[in-house]
């Protein structure tokens, strides 16, 4: 299926890259489909709608910044997207993006659960206090 895509204009996206967000993601309930486009060579891709060419976010897997990065799903989480194993889970965060890049900030609150098996997602809230939504990408550790 062809796309229209903020930043890659448009695309051609197999159906089967599709992730399906029950819910859609908070602060967006009507958006319930997105995929996730690489940005080649750089670590982050983008999370674009599928329905809706202006709704798309910057993300990276976190771990990437910050190996230490760790939390416990609820067991609601993992029985709602069906998660059986911890090999099917990608997980990323959304960031925002400023100017100069180097003051990029990560919401480690709210990380996107993939399962990559089933194509099912969430953006799950972290309630512990231990993590903020706009954590700085680069130059400070994150205890967890």
């Amino acid at each position: 299926m062809n796309i229209t895509t903020k930043y890659h204009g448009a695309v051609k996206v197999n159906e089967g890259e599709i992730l399906h967000f029950t819910s859609g993601i908070p602060g967006f309930p009507d958006e319930k489909q997105f995929v996730v486009l690489p940005l080649e060579d750089t670590g982050f891709a983008v999370m674009q709608s599928v329905a809706t060419s202006d709704t798309a976010f910057i993300v990276t897997e976190p771990f990437l910044f910050f190996p230490e990065y760790d939390f416990k799903l609820e067991e609601q989480v993992i029985d709602q997207l069906e998660l059986r194993a911890a090999e099917d889970v990608r997980v990323y965060i959304i960031l925002t993006v400023h100017d100069p890049f180097e003051k990029t900030t990560g919401n480690l609150q709210a990380p996107v659960i993939i399962n990559t098996k089933n194509r099912q997602a969430k953006q799950v809230v972290l309630n512990d206090g231990v993590y903020k939504t706009r954590h700085p990408l680069f130059g400070q550790k994150v205890e967890g």
